[in-house]
């Protein structure tokens, strides 16, 4: 294969990116792009979204509508569409890629596959078989409530058990049942939090596992121009309420853990297929490995590697999507910790970040939402230290130095 070749901004010769999704995340997708001299189209559902902040060409649409999405692609025709959120109309993504019209990162069929944890629960535990946590779909309060008990036919999933919609991110909607009395709350907080409202759960059965972690699994050409898999230290993380608030690199594993979480990985992302990063989550209980979920791109408690890697996240999702190689290797332990809005208002703003940069080895982004919300993530603090504990902990102080604030 060729080298790719990479164009200049702005001009006929431009190489020319649409990210689907302007989060935090797909901004530093969008900066790692433009260092590469990538012209960037940043498209989201909300105006002033932090990607558009940064980008060449900035577009608000509904992602999720057919008609929107094609009438975009179709009219600013970029090289490569790549999906940095759920809830999108991948159908359409499919259409257009199947008719040569654009290429979709990591491919049309894995973003339609991972937008839901139907389409990659059964792709990984019915297809691929590799080790999951029982589990059911449900699309009534009843049905949920059978499949806990048992009285659909099947073996019960049981108490305690964990529901989530099979669309949303960054946890939204999930919670865990401990008995009987919970499990109508759980069915509302579900439907509250998904991401396109349809009316179906899974619920998983839990598994007692000592930690969970990101595996962060990329698809690049190396110099020889073939398409290999790499993986980054493994990145340790603590969730309340299915969301991520803390993360760290790397978390130590047993080898054969260690192991079996890069085969999984490797089983999941083969079929996928395409180039790109993929954050693939797992339960780990000493040697044994349970799949949980993969994301076709660079994922929350990813942010940590802007510390600990020479290449981040971003970076490699950039590289990899372009053809160019990568560079996983870790340059420090590190740790990050959430920096939340703490108030519901618009154009908010941020005392003590002085403060939270004295703290040595530390650094901070704020993303730029104009809206915040109690539990929004407004910014992340980053941290670096010889051992990932005093890392977390720096991480932790930084963080709780930045005050948000209404105006």
């Amino acid at each position: 294969m060729s080298s790719p070749t990479l164009g200049t901004p702005l001009s006929p010769s431009a190489t020319r990116v649409m990210l689907l999704g302007s989060g935090e995340l797909g901004k530093e997708v969008l900066i790692a792009l433009q260092r590469l001299g990538v012209e960037t189209i940043a498209v989201d559902r909300y105006a002033h979204a932090p990607g558009q902040q940064v980008a060449h060409h900035a577009h608000t649409i509904a992602m999720s509508d057919p008609a929107q999405l094609k009438a975009l692609i179709e009219a600013e025709r970029p090289m490569l569409v790549v999906p940095e959120i759920e809830a999108i109309a991948t159908p359409m993504l499919e259409e257009l890629e199947a008719a040569g019209v654009v290429r979709v990162i990591p491919t049309a069929r894995a973003a339609r596959l991972t937008m839901d944890r139907e389409g990659i629960r059964r792709l990984a535990a019915e297809t691929l078989r590799v080790p999951t946590s029982p589990y059911r779909f449900c699309d009534s309060l009843q049905e949920l409530q059978a499949a806990i008990d048992g009285a659909d036919g099947g073996e019960g999933i049981g108490y305690p058990c964990i529901v989530k919609p099979v669309m949303s991110s960054s946890g939204k909607g999930q919670s865990k049942i401990d008995g009987p009395a919970d499990v109508q709350k759980a069915w509302d907080y579900a439907m509250a939090g998904g991401r396109v409202s349809h009316g179906r759960v899974i619920v998983e059965g839990f598994i007692d596992f000592d930690y969970e972690i990101t595996l962060l699994t990329v698809r690049a050409r190396d110099s020889a121009g073939e398409i290999r898999t790499q993986f980054c230290e493994p990145i340790g993380h603590v969730q309340v309420s299915g969301d991520y608030v803390e993360s760290w690199q790397p978390q130590p594993m047993s080898t054969q853990a260690q192991q079996r979480a890069q085969d999984i990985a490797l089983a999941v992302t083969g079929n996928l297929g395409g180039q790109g990063l993929f954050g693939v989550e797992l339960f780990v209980k000493g040697d044994e490995v349970w799949f949980s979920e993969v994301s076709p791109r660079p994922h929350d408690t990813g942010m940590v590697t802007m510390v600990t890697q020479w290449q981040n996240e971003f970076e490699l999702h950039a590289r990899a999507i372009l053809g160019l190689p990568v560079d996983t290797t870790l340059k420090s332990p590190g740790a990050s910790a959430v920096i939340y809005g703490g108030v519901d208002a618009e154009g908010i703003v941020f005392d003590g970040v002085a403060e939270a940069l004295s703290v040595p080895g530390t650094d901070i982004r704020l993303f730029g939402k104009p809206e915040s919300f109690v539990k929004r993530r407004m910014g992340v603090a980053l941290a670096h230290a010889p051992h990932v504990e005093a890392a977390r902990s720096k991480a932790k102080q930084a963080a709780a130095a930045v005050k948000p604030r209404v105006a």
